[in-house]
């Protein structure tokens, strides 16, 4: 999508008043003597299109008998050198120089293989391999085979052909023969006919497997990324859900790329400059609106933050803006955003937890043992740990029984007893049945000094009606008045009135309403423009609280085709505070909920100290219902597995009772 209706997309344009002799002087004399200025190279070079770097190349030969590139490799060091040389290279042989540097040495950096064969239309990779040949005297394709292998190696080489089909006339048989095809060779099979994955999604043209996806997705109710996912692995399976979602949005893809680059610790230089290099005179513009609505923070703000010297004041000019103005928001970026509501309307996810009943369930057995691993000097964690994270809530329950029918005693009280701190409260929150336990969880988020909000929120606002209905039997049974007066008497104002309507569990469970759909799209459009807050809020609160989470999903996309707004945009730009952060909630939770809980784990585990409450909370309360879910999501936005986190981050045997919990490393 470099060019949307043929505009030009790129940060970087031709300068006005070019002249390649004078430009060559500059850089000759910022190079002279000793000590060069950087700041007059970084000024001309990242103000000049590359096809008028070419121009100043040559001028600099024919004027000093010098390698313009040489001369710059030898004033300038590290990253900041990377970029400049490879801003001064024509664009095929700065992929082609990517390529033979991923490629030469020991390992092979498969990731740059990925994003350069992934990404490229046929011409470029034509262009590609005639400026490898050109510059190495070597066949690109051969390269590429002696260095990597199996079906990896099958797709790049099926990738390096560019015979892409480029037509956008599209055959509906064709479409409905592929779907079938993928469907037969990945989730019908026993086995996987990675064959059919690499002819279809390496031939077809864009256009015709981006039907492909949708219909794939309408027929199976599984996203092709999941399927992708489950039957192919290692680096070819990062290979074609590249492809795929190249295929999807490219300025998407490296939007997410460079995301990825510049959070958590370090950052990923190599990525960050060839995608700035490469990306600038083709869709920076497209990046940008997509990292925008993405991520909620500029590209410029990104880079800006995470960067330093003269190399950061090239990568912002390379970037050529900053997009964080208030209210910013574009049209490639609201179709990225309309694209996602749609997958979350018609995907058919199968939600499934971590914690499943084990076989051969023997209550006595598991009592005994239990009651043994209490017994006399010292508790035996091990067995404790074991045996509670690996049983289902209800074979729980049966234990409990059996534990009071066989020794008169209560279980609860002795692991209290015996257990304490983190791994208590973990090990005590999965003996409860879930209703007792979100009960407990919100009678504590309201007791004494200070109420946590927070944790208010997460519970009501992600559970259905049937949740919310025994939470509030648990609620009235275990501490005897209901949970509407708590809530009443302890929050206030809007935050009141949302959790009070969210605590009712009286949310519409239909199907979509396309009509009502329209006309709750325009009344939030409405009430958004005319800056009255206060009705703002009311409509809000009316529509998110009440509809079912079918009937959202269209609303929330009939709002975008109104305003070119993601809801979730403008919620965070119109209100504040504890208000924000439960409709944020709500539109999250019915956008994508596993993923609402992802995002809640990484962050109770990022920067110093961990938030143990908000991570025992979701890890007992999800284990049986969707953590696996959780996992998937987890990896796939933080680029880091669940229980990779939760190992750096955590010790002991609270450790171990999170890890069973986990069930895993992704």
């Amino acid at each position: 999508m470099a060019n949307t209706g043929n505009r030009y997309r790129g940060s970087i344009t031709d300068y006005a008043d070019f002249d390649s002799n004078r430009d060559a002087e500059a850089l000759y004399t910022a190079m002279k003597g000793f000590g060069s200025d950087k700041e007059a190279i970084l000024e001309l070079i990242t103000s000049r299109s590359n096809k008028q770097r070419q121009e100043i190349c040559q001028s600099y030969k024919s004027l000093y008998g010098k390698d313009l590139i040489g001369d710059l490799k030898y004033e300038l060091t590290g990253k900041f050198e990377r970029l400049i040389v490879g801003l001064m290279r024509p664009l095929a042989y700065f992929d082609a120089k990517e390529i033979k540097d991923a490629i030469s040495g020991v390992g092979t950096d498969e990731k740059c293989l990925i994003e350069i064969l992934a990404s490229r239309t046929n011409q470029q990779i034509h262009q590609l391999a005639e400026a490898y040949k050109d510059a190495y005297e070597r066949n690109l394709e051969e390269d590429i085979i002696a260095d990597t292998s199996g079906h990896f190696k099958k797709m790049l080489v099926v990738l390096l052909q560019g015979t892409r089909e480029e037509d956008d006339v599209v055959s509906e048989d064709l479409v409905a023969q592929d779907v079938k095809d993928l469907y037969e060779a990945g989730e019908l099979k026993w086995g996987t006919d990675e064959a059919q994955f690499i002819y279809i999604l390496g031939n077809r043209s864009k256009q015709h497997l981006r039907l492909v996806f949708d219909e794939y997705l309408k027929t199976t109710g599984i996203p092709i990324e999941t399927s992708i996912r489950g039957e192919l692995s290692g680096d070819f399976e990062k290979l074609m859900l590249a492809v795929v979602k190249c295929i999807r949005s490219t300025a998407e893809y490296f939007a997410e790329r460079l995301f990825k680059a510049m959070k958590g610790l370090g950052t990923r230089d190599n990525t960050l400059i060839r995608i700035m290099v490469s990306r600038s005179e083709l869709d920076m513009l497209d990046i940008r609106e997509v990292f925008r609505t993405k991520y909620e923070k500029s590209l410029y703000s990104m880079i800006k933050n995470d960067t330093s010297g003269e190399y950061k004041k090239a990568l912002l000019k390379l970037c050529g803006g900053d997009d964080d103005a208030a209210g910013q928001f574009f049209p490639e970026a609201a179709k990225v955003a309309y694209q996602m509501w749609e997958l979350s309307a018609v995907a058919r996810v199968e939600l499934k937890g971590t914690v499943r009943p084990a076989p051969n369930f023997d209550p006595e057995a598991d009592a005994k043992a239990l009651r043994k691993a209490m017994k006399g000097l010292g508790t035996d964690e091990d067995t404790i740990i074991d045996i509670i994270t690996h049983r289902s809530n209800d074979q729980r329950q049966q234990i409990r029984q059996t534990f009071k029918s066989h020794f008169g005693r209560d279980l609860m009280a002795d692991l209290k007893s015996e257990i304490s701190g983190s791994l208590a409260k973990l090990i005590l929150g999965l003996m409860m049945p879930p209703a007792h336990y979100d009960a407990k969880q919100l009678k504590k988020a309201m007791e004494g000094a200070g109420t946590d909000e927070q944790a208010l929120i997460e519970i009501l606002a992600t559970r259905n009606n049937q949740e919310i209905q025994a939470i509030n039997e648990a609620y009235q049974e275990d501490y005897h008045k209901s949970l509407e007066d708590d809530l009443t008497s302890d929050t206030s104002g809007y935050l009141k009135r949302i959790l009070v309507s969210l605590a009712t569990g009286n949310r519409d469970e239909g199907p979509e309403n396309s009509e009502q759909a329209r006309e709750d799209a325009q009344e939030i459009a409405d009430t958004t423009t005319s800056g009255d807050k206060l009705s703002l809020e009311t409509r809000f609160m009316s529509i998110l609280c009440s509809r079912s989470y079918q009937h959202l999903r269209r609303v929330f996309q009939e709002f975008i085709k109104m305003t070119n707004h993601d809801v979730e945009h403008t919620i965070k730009k119109e209100m504040s505070g504890d208000v924000r952060d439960a409709l944020v909630a709500i539109v999250q939770s019915v956008k994508n909920k596993p993923l609402f809980f992802a995002d809640k784990l990484y962050k109770s585990m990022k920067g110093a100290g961990t938030d143990e409450k908000t991570l025992t909370r979701i890890m007992v309360s999800r284990s049986e219902t969707d953590l696996l879910n959780i996992r998937r999501e987890f990896i796939e936005k933080y680029d880091k597995s669940l229980h990779h986190v939760i190992e750096s981050d955590n010790s002991g045997d609270y450790l171990k009772a999170l890890l069973a919990l986990c069930g895993g490393e992704d």
